[in-house]
């Protein structure tokens, strides 16, 4: 693990300016394709599903078309189920079950809901296996009026429409043994801060919304998860990554008020997903499946309790 005067960009104490971020940029190496592993997927889906383009992101030689994909039998009478995945590019089983749910599931729900999956909002991210864009900004930090991150921007364009129809919005991450030794380390350089190690959970864990808390929807994703992989417990002073644990497998963010995605729109019933994939009890397969289910239950407790009022 990485002391903060050890991180090779930057200043210890000093925020980064252009020509450190350019030097952490030329640091990334490209380890797997949008192209093959993303974008082949959502075409075999089109038999299934709308696909609709909703930007396109330009990093110079780099050029990313970003594709949503909607219910065919959409009706604007009906509620709005909103999945996202890939907002940090490098969770890769946000991105693989996003596709997973479309692929397999999405038929189960027609005539019931609307749905729309963005399934990797940050292919650069999801191509060099990292959290920020090449700009060295955190999309899920970004989601707020007058966004610099475009792929967080583009997706708020997408959803602005709908934001007061969509009745639940699940966003899928994975919490990783590199956030610890590449990520945090990597912030703290960034704004100059010293880095304070922290500890990973061993296990999926979910996080509300500190505004308007849904417990017990909450607890009916865990409940279904825990048949696919397990909980993370809460560490010794009853907190995972440094936030009380409010039920089991469960803490809470303000999520819009951080500028996360799972904050931007109106929906009753919110979450983000944390998969821990580098766990010896934990394969990637169930790591797919576990967004899997904790995307299936969402919808299905959301459409059985439509009109349950918050807290």
């Amino acid at each position: 693990m990485q002391p903060a005067a050890s991180y090779p960009i930057g200043t210890p104490g000093v925020v980064w300016g252009a020509a450190e971020v350019a030097a952490w940029r030329a640091r990334q190496v490209r380890r797997r394709s949008y192209a093959d592993d993303v974008l082949a997927a959502i075409e075999r889906l089109r038999a299934q599903l709308d696909v609709e383009q909703y930007g396109e992101l330009d990093y110079g030689a780099d050029r990313y078309p970003l594709f949503a994909l909607r219910s065919r039998d959409w009706r604007d009478a009906r509620p709005v189920a909103l999945v996202t995945g890939g907002v940090h590019g490098y969770e890769t089983s946000g991105v693989h079950g996003a596709l997973r749910f479309a692929g397999h599931h999405a038929a189960d729900y027609a005539g019931r809901v609307n749905l729309l999956i963005a399934p990797c909002v940050s292919p650069w991210g999801y191509e060099r296996i990292h959290r920020w864009n090449p700009d060295a900004l955190d999309p899920n930090r970004s989601f707020r009026a007058d966004s610099p991150a475009p792929e967080s921007a583009a997706l708020l364009q997408l959803v602005a429409p709908l934001r007061e129809r969509v009745l639940v919005h699940i966003d899928l991450h994975e919490t990783t043994d590199s956030d610890e030794s590449e990520f945090r380390p990597a912030l703290a350089a960034r704004d100059g801060k010293p880095f304070t190690p922290g500890t990973i959970p061993d296990g999926f864990y979910l996080v509300d919304d500190s505004a308007a808390p849904q417990p017990a929807f909450q607890q009916a994703i865990i409940a279904a998860v825990a048949a696919v992989t397990h909980i993370a417990p809460a560490d010794a002073d009853g907190t995972i990554i440094g936030s009380p644990v409010v039920a089991p497998g469960v803490i809470e963010y303000a999520l819009e008020e951080l500028g996360l995605c799972a904050g931007i729109t109106a929906a009753r019933y919110k979450t983000t997903t944390e998969v821990y994939p580098d766990s010896p009890r934990a394969t990637p397969e169930q790591c797919n499946a576990a967004q899997v289910a904790a995307v299936r239950a969402a919808i299905d407790y959301a459409l059985a309790h439509p009109a349950t009022p918050a807290g």
